[in-house]
This record gives structure tokens, sequence and C-alpha cells, in this order.
């Protein structure tokens, strides 16, 4: 039998929440932003194809979302600052061992397995748990936008960090030095150490109570098949426009400056989102933010191409890149509860993750079948119209438990 919580100790400050769990999140989301830019040395070095390292950043992405429910389980029961500390070693390692690696099998356990592992135990999902507990349901919304916001600054931050210490250091000491930087989460995760006895003040359950629950209710499982969707959409444009817009006769300089605009403009679209949900019903601003990259993707793939295009749509797709992160996480905190919510926003993740592993592996395999991009992208406005409708009918309204399950 689980010990029940008092529910009356003395919550985390919200200031000493937003700054730990901001720079969190700076440090995990802005050293994996810039993995692309390893792609050329590390190939040209090793003798390795692009196939090769795009297995392993797919891998990744999969590893994220599978680690991610476990990562949820173990922080929400044992303490998130737990988690950071174990994830921020494992980071620390993959990244050491992504610069020794020389086969594609240990590249994919380096830069693939530990790495994305270490991202599921750094990232939203154990952060978004932390906020949860800790600020009041009528602020929780704009905290998780800051947090977002603080990691795309983080990933605009760090695209010319990372390709300074390419050019300077060579990519293997790059590396190295991500990895000591890694290590800062450590003393961050202290900051995060939650008091005994700050718990939801519902039902104690168990892990799979509330595993079956949340699977069993209908407005999880449209949340969670929309996050597909989203990670769909941003793996594939991420991983693939910078070759799109080559194969187009636009200069690397025109994807590198894509690349820090979607960044740019995520800070203010994270926190805006995070402004509108204390206002305007959240699964109504996640199919507007779903409809609008449908029109977005649709305007830039039949308007001629030009760095200028490239750049409008940079920017307007940066504004809603990960502007679906608050209001997902907060209609599953609004829907369960606290108590477990590391653990389902990690389930929730888990499709946004298999949806990303899709984007990056059928992008290629249908370039390499057609010779083209366009099926893709127009998979991509489809996808995001039925996630537009899909999020209409969720309801984010306080699940009512029995008594039986609330004794």
């Amino acid at each position: 039998m689980n010990a029940p919580s008092t529910g009356h100790a003395r919550p985390l400050s919200l200031a000493q929440v937003l700054l730990c769990g901001a720079a969190v999140v700076t440090l995990s989301m802005g050293i994996r932003h810039g993995f692309g830019l390893w792609l050329a040395p590390i190939t040209m070095e090793r003798g390795w194809t692009r196939e090769t390292f795009s297995f392993a950043m797919a891998v990744q992405n999969l590893a994220w979302g599978l680690v991610g429910p476990v990562a949820g389980v173990f922080a929400d029961r044992f303490g998130a600052w737990r988690t950071l500390i174990v994830g921020a070693l494992v980071y620390a390692l993959g990244l050491a061992l992504m610069a020794v690696s020389t086969t594609g099998l240990a590249f994919a356990g380096s830069a693939g397995l530990l790495v994305g592992a270490a991202q599921a135990g750094t990232t939203y999902a154990v952060i978004y748990g932390v906020i949860g507990r800790n600020v009041p349901a009528d602020r929780r919304s704009w905290a998780m936008g800051m947090a977002a916001a603080a990691g795309s600054f983080g990933q605009f931050m760090m695209v010319p960090v990372e390709s300074w210490l390419i050019g300077h250091l060579n990519w293997q000491n790059a590396l190295f030095v991500l990895a000591g930087s890694a290590l800062l989460i450590i003393p961050l995760a202290f900051g995060l150490r939650e008091h005994i006895g700050v718990a939801s003040g519902g039902p104690r359950q168990s892990p799979g109570e509330a595993v079956r629950e949340a699977v069993s209710n209908r407005n999880f499982l449209l949340l969670t098949a929309g996050y597909f969707v989203c990670g769909f959409q941003l793996a594939f444009v991420g991983v693939h426009m910078p070759s799109y817009l080559k194969d187009k006769g636009l200069g690397p300089e025109v994807a590198t400056t894509a690349l820090a605009l979607i960044g740019l403009f995520n800070i203010v679209g994270t926190y805006a989102v995070g402004q509108l949900g204390q206002r305007w019903p959240k699964p109504f601003i996640l199919s507007a933010i779903y409809a609008l990259r449908a029109v977005v993707i649709t305007v830039f793939v039949l308007a001629p191409l030009s760095p200028t295009a490239v750049y409008l749509f940079s920017a307007a797709m940066g504004a809603l890149w990960l502007s679906t992160v608050p209001p997902t996480n907060a209609v599953v905190a609004q829907i369960f509860g606290v108590q477990y919510m590391s653990m389902l926003s990690g389930f929730v993740f888990l499709s946004h993750q298999v949806g990303s592993f899709m984007g990056v592996w059928l992008g290629g395999k249908l370039f390499d079948s057609t010779g083209s991009y366009a099926v893709v992208w127009w998979l991509s406005v489809a996808f995001g119209v039925f996630a537009a409708l899909i999020n209409l009918p969720v309801r984010d309204a306080p699940l009512v438990r029995s008594a039986r399950a609330t004794a």
C-alpha cells in the first residue's frame, strides 16, 4: 500500500522551479538541436554513409520516446531531481562515446540509445511534472510555456555555439565539451528537489492503475494521436529541409539561417501559447496550431522557392514548433491530476517520438523511391488537418473517479 501524502508540505517557489527547470531544458534541448552539424564531419572522417548517421538519430528519437514513461515513473515516485542526475550522467556518457565510436553499431548505441534515453530523463516530461506539483493550476499553463520558451532559447543559442566549437576544436573535442556541459544539469537538479508530501491531493494510485485509467480515456487517446502528428512534422522538417533546400539550388547558409529562425520564433510561440492557455480552452488551441501548420506548409510548397520564402516559412513554423508542448501537458495534468504527470506525459510523448521516427524514415524512404520530398510534404499537410480535427472533441475537465478509486 502506498503511504498517503499529507499534501501540506511547502512546495518549491515559483521562481526556483522556473529558473532551475528552464536552465535544465535549455541545456538538454539546446545540446541536441545542433546534432545535424556533426553529420558531415563524422561521416567524412569515419567513411560512413549518411544513412548510418541518420539511423542513429532515428534510434535516438525512438529511444527517447520508449524510455520516457519509465523515466516518468521514476520521477513521480522517487523525485525528479534523482531522474535528472541519472539523465545528466547518461547524457555525458553518450556524448563522450559518440566522439570515440568507430563503427555504425557503436554510434547507434551512443548517439542513439544512450543520448535518447538521457533526453527522456532531462527534458519536458520530467520538468513539467515538477511544475505540475508545485505551481497552482491557474498559472500552470503559463509556467509550462515559460519552460518551453527556455528550451527554444537553448535551441537558438546552441546552434552557433556548437558550430563554433566544431570549427575551432574539431568535432570530437566539441562533443567532449558538450559532455561536460550536460553535467551542469546535476547542480540544477538539486534546485528541483521537492519536499516530501508535495502531491496532487487526489487518490493514491499505483502506476499501473494510472496507465489503465489513461488508456481507457477517449480524451487521452485523441491527445496522444495528435502528438504523433507533431513529431512527424517536426522531425521531417528539421532533418530533411536542409537537403530539400540544397536540392533546389539554395546555399547552405540559407538552411543554417532557417534553423536559427525556427529556434528564435519558437521562443515567441511557446511563450504566447502558454499565456493563451490561461484564457482559452487548450484543445482548441491545439487544433488551431495543427491547422495553421497545415496552412503554412501548403503555402510553402506551392509558393515559388527563394531565400525570403524559406525565412518566412521558418519564422511561421518556428512560432508553431514546440507550441503544442505546454497545452498538451497542461491538459494531461488537468484531466488526471499531477500524481503521475511525468509518467503520463511520457506515454503521450512516446507517440510524438514514434511520429518523429516515421517522419525521418519516410522522408528518406520516399525520396529514394520518388526522387522528391513532395509526397511527405503533402502527408504533413494531411496529418495536420487530421490532428486539428481530432483535438476539437477533447475535453479537459478533471476526471471524476469513483468512491472506491478515491479511497
